[in-house]
């Protein structure tokens, strides 16, 4: 191998142009224009040149310490240049950027989503509050202090986003990490750790009293899609969305039939979930498919259905407090109050899962019957057509 370490650093920079040996199989290629370091070795017989940087940006030292790798690949009987293509090739491969994962973990999830993950928006916390920062960064570079970093400026204003945020990113995670890409998994929770406890207080949907909504629904009276849309909704206590996309196919005699993937849950377990129309709701479909289009009762005036927007902003220019999605608990409370219906009734009534798997997996009725009393009472009441409170039990 002959002698070692032959060159100075200073005399490095001075040397004319021409090949210099350092030792060892070491050379620094000088040329008018700049200096290469390269490394002479022989591999299975075959004598080989690689290349270990221009001297402007590694360092005498740095080039022995480099050398001295490569030696080592060579006495292992393994070409360094190889290895050295093999390692580049496999790093380009594990630099997954957080928004690509991110994307491909939301991808795999959308068959189980509601909508495909678009009605629900699943995405949009990631979109908003995480990629902006935080999707260029190779998914194995993230840890607790780049998340904690990111969200502190929302954890406690807008804490209920920022916590969909957090846990939509611990799913990309850990798709990551069934990706095979080496992530720390505990990366969210130790986040978590370092924001500390919301201060943010979760406060209920703002409902209407009960009493009330006789006198709201009165008002409701110009037999726009809008006012029939809230006339239903209050109508049949179900969620925002599958009243917005009812569908006359729907409608079987005075059941509609919401499918498993429109109701809350996971789209492949959830089953389908049968509503009983009062009299009352009856006539408000009838009313209603004046407006359909496409079989849809309630479509928006360009394209699609209303938006999950639309009687929202219709309570807030009436200047009220209360919101569409509190009618459910409008429709419970009354429930509770004024009538005698059974606790698994009342939670069928707005499609609440009660008890466990296993007692559900025995209980295969849905209540249709005795929910279909309670509408009709519901309905009654709302007109006003029924007996004073008291006396609906």
């Amino acid at each position: 191998m002959g002698a070692m370490h032959r060159l100075t650093a200073k005399a490095v920079s001075s040397l004319p142009p021409g090949k210099h040996a350092d030792g060892g199989g070491l050379w620094i290629y000088k040329r008018e224009n700049g200096a290469q370091w390269v490394l002479r070795f022989t591999i299975h017989g075959r004598r080989r040149e690689m290349g270990l940087g221009s001297l402007s940006l590694v360092s005498l030292k740095e080039a022995r310490e480099a050398a001295s790798e490569c030696r080592k690949v060579v006495h292992a009987g393994m070409d360094p240049i190889k290895e050295r293509t093999r390692k580049r090739r496999e790093d380009a491969r594990n630099i997954h950027l957080l928004k690509d994962v991110a994307e491909d973990a939301f991808e795999s999830r959308k068959a189980e989503l509601k909508g495909d993950g678009k009605a629900g928006r699943w995405f949009t916390p990631l979109q908003l509050h995480i990629l902006p920062k935080l999707g260029k960064i190779p998914v194995a570079d993230l840890d607790q202090k780049d998340i904690r970093d990111t969200l502190a400026p929302i954890w406690h204003a807008k804490a209920e986003t920022a916590r969909k945020a957090l846990n939509r990113l611990g799913i990309v995670m850990r798709h990551a990490a069934a990706l095979g890409l080496e992530v720390d998994l505990q990366a969210t929770e130790k986040a978590k750790a370092l924001l500390g406890k919301s201060r943010h207080k979760a406060e209920n949907i703002p409902a209407m009293p009960w009493k009330d909504v006789p006198a709201f629904y009165q008002s409701l009276s110009d037999g726009s899609v809008t006012h029939l849309a809230l006339r239903l909704l209050i109508l049949t206590g179900v969620r925002s969305s599958p009243l917005r996309h009812i569908h006359e196919d729907q409608i079987v005699g005075d059941v509609w039939t919401i499918p498993g993937e429109a109701m809350k849950g996971k789209r492949d377990v959830t089953p389908d979930f049968r509503v009983p129309l009062s009299t009352e709701a009856l006539a408000v479909i009838e009313e209603a498919r004046r407006h359909a289009r496409g079989g849809f009762l309630f479509p928006s005036q360009r394209r699609g259905v209303i938006s999950d927007m639309t009687m929202g902003m219709f309570m807030q220019r009436a200047k009220l407090v209360y919101r569409p999605h509190g009618f459910r608990s409008s429709l419970r409370d009354w429930i509770e109050e004024q009538t005698e219906t059974p606790y698994e009734v009342a939670e069928t009534v707005l499609g609440h899962v009660v008890g466990g798997a296993v007692e559900r997996a025995y209980r295969r009725t849905d209540y249709l019957e005795q929910r279909r009393d309670v509408m009709q009472k519901w309905g009654k009441w709302v007109t006003k057509e029924g007996n004073a409170p008291g006396e609906l039990k």
